[in-house]
């Protein structure tokens, strides 16, 4: 517990950043390196279990599969709320993609493709607060910013595009994959950052420092 009211109330520990300190520094793009690494391998492990769940969702109601897209964007989120700088979600999920493309899975370049688009909508969401907020709303806005970036990237990408499919379909996936982003990219996002900052292996970073100010 904090024993000082006014350190509480203290925007740095509401999840927000001083101005100034927008700069990357060498351990930033060091950790936004290990951070794509680690989430590429998260995606490779979802490439099967979400893939799976996809297509049964979608077998259940055409659309539905949006609903495990949401691991698939939590590369921009957490870069976002770990490194709080221009263009740190775009960097993570770019970098998660490209591994787990090298790694291997069914979707090939179209994956860094994906995580460009994807990044991007992330990265939109924290330029609109100025890169001075990261509480659990923002990070459920990076989610949902993701995740409408990779809706419309779809609609219009691939052999078989999701504009050539019915307006209920559209509708549907649209509403899956953005409630999909709200909850598995940004709520567990913000939540995974959180359980990272418990460790100290974040105290090089604001939100290390906002959680030692908590305790």
């Amino acid at each position: 517990m904090s024993t000082s009211t006014s350190t509480s109330a203290s925007p740095k520990t509401q999840g927000s950043t001083p101005a100034g300190s927008l700069r990357w520094r060498v351990v930033d793009i060091v950790v936004a390196a290990v951070l794509g690494v680690a989430i590429g391998l998260v995606f490779w492990g979802w490439n099967t279990i979400g893939y799976a769940w996809f297509g049964a969702a979608d077998a259940l109601t055409p659309g539905l599969g949006g609903i495990a897209v949401g691991i698939w964007l939590l590369g921009g989120v957490v870069g976002g709320l770990v490194i709080r700088k221009p263009g740190a979600a775009l960097v993570v999920e770019i970098v998660a993609a490209i591994v787990s493309m090298l790694i291997g899975n069914v979707w090939g370049v179209s994956t860094v493709l994906s995580g460009i688009v994807q990044g991007f909508g992330a990265e939109l969401i924290f330029a609109l607060f100025f890169y001075r907020r990261f509480g659990i709303a923002v990070a459920a806005l990076a989610g949902v910013g993701a995740a409408a970036a990779a809706w419309v990237f779809e609609l219009f990408y691939g052999a078989s595009p999701n504009i050539l499919k019915s307006v209920e379909f559209n509708t549907i996936y649209l509403v899956s994959i953005v409630v999909s982003g709200a909850i598995l990219a940004g709520v567990v996002g913000w939540l995974l950052v959180r359980a990272l900052a418990v460790t100290g292996a974040l105290n090089r970073f604001a939100v290390g420092r906002e959680h030692v100010r908590e305790v």
